[in-house]
């Protein structure tokens, strides 16, 4: 013992030998519940907690049930409880994990069982539910609720399996539909949301995806399918840069989610090509350009607005090149991928008035003019309408083979030729058939050097007025007349046959 140990009092030294021999059992400190008493406690707040629960104050009982768990976290009945009151706060996965506890302290607790088991079905793992379901069946054979349960289920992953095999097919609105009555039955199932909202997206329907997606990201902001979805709305709508910002987003959360990196590739090579394609275009490359815009189609046929622009695009190529019927063939593309496009519209009537199909501009002027009531839409109407009403008349230029350009001195020889080529007397020895025809060109050819040769008619053929008002009746001549005033008295010439149906005109 040590020289400077102070000396001990003879009560301490007998209760120190008595530790040494045996477990003390010390005083309670003072407050201190027994076990009953804890129970009995438990029992109270829990008994608050249901009376909350009635009222639907669901954060009350939620905190009284907390504390009877705390006191007692053996008894299932509480978990199961306050599984309970957070199912009906919407928080289904933290009510799963009390609905699980409640079973793991208590595998006969049915009604721990029920509440693990709608908990799985409302956030869409319908397997697992339907087994909880069937637990509770095992346990009570009648329970009518449990049958219930498990018919929904059992119908959530009938749902499941459709919708799988339409999403293959390409049936995107079957998949919706069956997305729609899966999330009746499993409101919190984000899987069910984010498929609802892709397939939204291939209808076109980017609001609503985009809405679905939202609310998704609004309660997980690190959501990939969520920011995938976001992304691939702006993609479908021509908002690339964004698009790929979101797809990128996607993938630093989920670096294996193959549907965003796959839209991500696209979204890139579709930009790329596009960019390279205009690029070409106003360096005047144009048959480049019309490659590269062929290009670019073949990347995502899904995105709906882009290739309509694409097609546009090379519907412009295709005029610039001559290609009329394929630029009109492209811009119809255009139109059946995007009705609203009046770019397309626009495209398409100028090549229709390229190639004489005055009745389909005016149709397409139409559509664009009653879209955007503008003075430039409301003039190209006119012109259109303008063009087809001459269209509808004889075709003098045609008629005399020349252009709307001919001078007047063309007009005069392009007669000449025509007349004499069409002369009933050149064809006096030919068939009726061939005499009937060859007389109604003759005059058709009289008709047409009668406007054309006089300044004012012309003006008024020209621009679309009808040639009957202020007395210009084109029908008011005589071919005959007309020939002669043109070649001079018919004792000037002769038409003689040179062989069997030939003649060749002599002047005297």
């Amino acid at each position: 013992p040590s020289l400077f140990r102070k000396p001990v009092p003879a009560r301490l030294q007998v209760l120190e030998m008595a530790a040494g021999d045996c477990d003390v059992a010390m005083a309670p400190e003072p407050g201190a519940m027994s076990e009953a008493d804890m129970e009995r406690e438990a029992e109270l707040f829990k008994e608050q907690g249901n009376s909350f629960y009635a009222k639907k104050d669901y954060n009350e009982a939620y905190n009284y049930y907390t504390k009877a768990i705390d006191i007692c976290p053996k008894n299932a009945s509480y978990y199961g409880n306050r599984a309970a009151t957070l199912m009906m706060m919407g928080k289904l996965r933290e009510a799963l994990e009390d609905a699980q506890q409640a079973v793991r302290l208590d595998d006969t607790f049915v009604r721990g069982h029920l509440r693990e088991g709608k908990c799985h079905l409302s956030l869409g793992n319908a397997m697992a539910a339907g087994r909880c379901f069937q637990r509770v069946l095992e346990l009570e054979c009648d329970n009518s609720q449990a049958v219930t349960e498990l018919k929904s289920a059992e119908a959530v992953l009938e749902y499941e399996r459709i919708a799988e095999m339409d999403f293959e097919k390409g049936d995107f609105r079957k998949v919706v539909y069956c997305m729609d009555r899966a999330l009746e039955f499993a409101p919190g199932c984000h899987r069910f949301k984010i498929l609802k909202a892709e397939c939204l997206a291939l209808l076109g329907r980017y609001p609503d995806a985009q809405s679905v997606a939202s609310d998704i990201l609004r309660m997980d902001s690190t959501n990939a399918d969520a920011l995938y979805v976001r992304g691939l709305c702006l993609y479908y709508e021509d908002c690339i840069e964004k698009a790929v910002q979101f797809f990128v987003q996607a993938l630093k959360m989920a670096p294996d989610h193959e549907k965003a990196r796959l839209a991500c590739r696209n979204a890139k090579a579709l930009r790329a090509k596009k960019e390279e394609g205009n690029r070409a275009f106003k360096d005047g490359s144009f048959d480049r350009a019309f490659e590269l815009y062929t290009e670019a189609l073949k990347i995502d046929p899904n995105n709906i607005k882009t290739n309509a622009k694409l097609y546009c695009n090379r519907g412009t190529v295709g005029s610039k090149l001559n290609k009329m019927q394929q630029a009109i063939e492209d811009c119809t593309n255009a139109i059946k991928l995007d009705d609203t496009y009046i770019k397309a519209y626009m495209r398409r009537a100028q090549c229709y008035m390229d190639t004489e199909q005055y009745e389909e501009a005016v149709r397409d002027y139409e559509k664009i003019y009653q879209t955007e009531k503008t003075k430039e839409h409301k003039q190209l109407l006119k012109n259109a309408q303008l063009e087809l009403k001459k269209s509808k008349r004889k075709d003098y230029y045609k008629i005399l083979g020349v252009d709307k350009t001919a001078s007047e001195d063309e007009i005069k020889k392009a007669y000449r030729k025509r007349a004499l080529m069409h002369h009933p007397d050149r064809h006096s020895s030919a068939s009726p058939e061939v005499q009937k025809e060859e007389e109604k060109k003759f005059k058709e050819v009289g008709e047409a050097f009668s406007i054309l040769s006089d300044q004012k008619k012309k003006a008024r053929y020209d621009t679309g007025q009808d040639l009957d008002d202020d007395g210009m009746n084109s029908g008011d001549f005589d071919a005959n007349n007309i020939f002669k005033a043109f070649f001079g008295s018919p004792s000037g010439f002769s038409f003689e046959a040179s062989g069997p149906g030939n003649f060749f005109f002599q002047f005297g």
